[in-house]
């Protein structure tokens, strides 16, 4: 028996949409059978900016520790805060 999906319906909003697809399932709007891999290389992971007051020396130390690694310091900053909280876990 073949299923007829159903259609999907018209939104006024983002969040009318997420509330409709968290109380239905889409399997029954969408034949998942035709769906295609997709590759957004260009996601990049939500942030939020912060301002973080260090002495002067500090983040020169941060700057030259980060030049001899060719990365931005920020980035470095980043590395070192998630490696620290991972081994944190441990």
């Amino acid at each position: 028996m073949i299923k007829t999906a159903k259609p999907v319906p018209s939104f006024a909003s983002e969040a009318e949409e997420r509330a409709f697809w968290e109380a239905n399932d889409s399997s029954e709007h969408v034949d998942w059978s035709k769906a295609e891999r997709v590759r957004l290389p260009n996601l990049k992971p939500s942030s939020t900016s912060i301002s973080l007051r260090l002495p002067n020396a500090l983040l020169e130390r941060i700057k030259v520790a980060a030049n001899k690694r060719d990365v931005p310091y920020q980035s470095l900053i980043k590395t070192w805060l998630a490696e620290k909280i991972d081994a944190s876990r441990n």
